[in-house]
């Protein structure tokens, strides 16, 4: 991934109406629930892996979230046996991904609260 320099800081909000941001956060909290196998913090934000049979709806789901939410960078790479969403921000916008991630366990299977709570919380 090349990463090119922003001249201009873009800020940290979610552009999604709020039924479409409902609708996110219920994808979200499916897939996690269905597919994910860890999370990690990384320096700039999160690491998560899923089962590979979770690629097309972890690259639609990231689509979406590049387009609501461009002040972080939403990656999904495949690899051997496993499919991973790297998401890094700059500065807060590391802080507030985690905060979207935060019911995510470090080992796998989600639960419960999605991503996108923290959003329908107005936390973003």
């Amino acid at each position: 991934m090349t990463e090119h320099p922003k001249t201009e800081a873009i800020p940290i909000a979610c552009a999604l109406t709020p039924a479409d941001l409902a609708g996110q956060a219920r994808r979200w909290t499916r897939l996690i629930a269905r597919s994910m196998t860890a999370r990690a913090e990384t320096a700039g934000g999160l690491r998560l892996r899923f089962r590979p049979e979770a690629e097309a709806e972890l690259r639609a789901l990231a689509a979406v979230e590049s387009g609501c939410c461009p002040w972080a960078s939403w990656t999904v790479t495949a690899g051997a046996g496993e499919v991973a969403l790297d998401v890094q921000a700059p500065g807060e916008g590391a802080a507030v991904l985690r905060e979207m991630f935060r019911a995510v366990p470090s080992g796998g299977r989600g639960s419960a609260s999605s991503p996108g709570q923290a959003r329908l919380d107005g936390r973003r």
